[in-house]
Parts: C-alpha cells; structure tokens; sequence
C-alpha cells in the first residue's frame, strides 16, 4: 500500500520561506555596497568636472566642491563647442531612437517565429542564430560586408543596421515568447481567422511589455553609449553622434597633452588654456546621464524580462 503525501500546509511553507533577520540585513548591506558602488562614480565624475583644473594638478581629485575650488571651464568649453555638440546630439537621439525601434522590431519577429515548434525551419534558424554567438567574422570582414557589399560607408545607415540584431536579444525574445504565450491563444485566434501577423500584432506584443522593454534598454543603451562604428565608417563632420565628436574631442586633447612640440601655435595656447581633466569628466558626465535617466521609467518591465525562464513558485 502506498502512503498518501501529506500536502504542506502555508504555514510551513512561510517557515521554510523565512529569511533569518541578520542574514536579511547582510543582503541590504550588501545591496547598498552594490548601489553605492553604481552610484558613487557618477557622483565623482560630476564633481571633478566641477573643479578648477589647477586645483586638479595642485591638490589631486578632491570629493568635495568648494568656493574656492569650483569652475566651470570644463562645461564653459563645451558651451563653446555647442552648435558641434548639439548637431552631435541630434544624430544620437535619431540613431537610439529609429534604431531601437527597428531592433526591437526585428527582434521580436524573428524571436516569435522561433518559438513556434510547428515551424518548419525552425531547428534550422535556431541554429544559424546561435552560430553568432560563440562565432565572429572578424573585424576585417565585418569591415568589408558593412562599407562595400552593402554601401553604408559614410552613411547614417551604417550606425543604425550593424548593432540592430543580435543573437542575444532573440533567444531572450524567444525564450520569453515560448514560456509566456500560450498555445491555447494563438489556436483560438486561428479558429477565428486572424493571420499570424494580426496574432503577432494584436494579441501577442500586447502582452510582451517586459520583453519589449528589456530588448529596447539593451538596444538603447548600446547605440546611445556607440562610438566605434562611427570611428570606422564615418568621415563626414554633421553625421557623427555625440559620443563619436567628444571621444575625438578627448583623443585631441590627448594628442596635444602628449605632444607639445607637435602643435602650431595657436593649438599650443588652446592647450595651455583646456581645462584639460575637467573637460574630461564633463565629457563623460554628458554622455552617461541622459540615457541612465531613461532606466527607472523601465525598471519594471526590465526585471521582469531578465527573469524570463525562472522556476515559478
């Protein structure tokens, strides 16, 4: 005869469930130290940039701004360069914005037809997706497809298509589709006649939010914080992003620091006049708030897709 299993009761499973009190506060402390970790860098790096420069030689990086101590050359010297700057950051919005929406696009179709199992090529794409993965061409070659088979050398297009697709962002896609759509609703909406691109539209990105907002942060965050592409593809002034026109700001500033007797006279007294290392940090202060200021509003969506394809309880 076999014994009947006694189901657990909620309380034992309350129990069982139960953080130890100091085992609670060792993971806030901990989480703070992460946070503060995440936080402080930022905090340092806009304080720098508010310090005079002579100070920065004189007395080192200092954590406090003072009277005495505050300047702002750095951000006087990117006011300077603001019609640069904000044609610059014209071209960043444009590319994060179009890109991500062509991404997220491409990423959630080409994800949503690899988690239907009655595909007939499914096995097949899944394949070739995850080839990328552990596999690269190589710069050489990805050099040549991008300027010369395709034609997007010196075009906008070419900051925008290379980094759209990733094979990351579709088995997250995939992954997320298979474990969260039902079957049961997409044979309902066949039976009543709607197409795959209406089941697709209507029924199913509706209730994708999280994957949507996981995919578009990564895609966001990649082609606002994106420079190299436009330093190997770009040679017209008005088409490159913020990030590409104040990284060749930071290397000029670089080359004139390091040689002194190689600059005309007129770039010699810019160099004794750059604010240099405030510069720097006002820099890299611009590039990096704009898009941390964007994360919260998706903080939600984004936990709940990384958490695609965890044990529920």
């Amino acid at each position: 005869m076999s014994k009947k299993v006694k189901p657990v009761s909620d309380d034992v499973m309350s129990k069982l469930n139960r953080i130890h009190p100091a085992t609670n506060v060792l993971f806030n402390l901990l989480f703070v130290i992460l946070a503060l970790v995440c936080f402080l860098p930022i905090v340092f790096i806009a304080i720098i940039s508010l310090t005079d420069n002579e100070v920065i030689k004189t007395m080192g990086y200092q954590w406090f701004v003072t009277a005495e101590t505050i300047s702002l050359n750095g951000y006087e010297y990117l006011w300077s360069q603001r019609m640069t700057i904000l044609n610059a950051l014209w071209v960043s919005i444009y590319v994060t914005v179009l890109g991500t929406v062509i991404g997220v696009t491409l990423t959630t179709v080409m994800g949503y037809v690899l988690s239907r199992r009655e595909h007939k090529l499914n096995n097949f794409f899944t394949i070739m997706i995850f080839i990328p993965m552990v596999f690269g061409g190589g710069m050489a070659a990805t050099y040549v497809v991008n300027s010369q088979m395709l034609g997007l050398y010196d075009s906008m297009w070419v900051l925008i298509l290379p980094l759209a697709v990733s094979s990351f962002n579709i088995t997250i896609s995939r992954t997320f589709f298979r474990s969260t759509i039902p079957d049961s609703i997409i044979e309902s909406a066949r039976i009543d006649g709607a197409s795959q691109w209406t089941i697709f539209f209507r029924i199913v990105l509706p209730i994708s939010k999280p994957v949507l907002a996981t995919i578009g942060l990564f895609l966001a965050f990649g082609y606002w914080n994106d420079w190299f592409q436009a330093k190997l593809y770009i040679t017209s002034d008005n088409l490159r992003s913020l990030q590409s026109m104040l990284n060749q700001i930071q290397s000029d500033m670089e080359y004139l620091t390091k040689n002194p007797t190689a600059a005309y006279s007129d770039a010699a007294a810019l160099l004794r006049s750059m604010p240099t290392e405030s510069v720097r940090m006002a820099i890299a202060f611009v590039v990096a708030v704009p898009i941390a200021c964007v994360y919260p509003f998706f903080q939600k969506y984004f936990i709940s897709g990384l958490t695609v394809g965890a044990v529920k309880g």
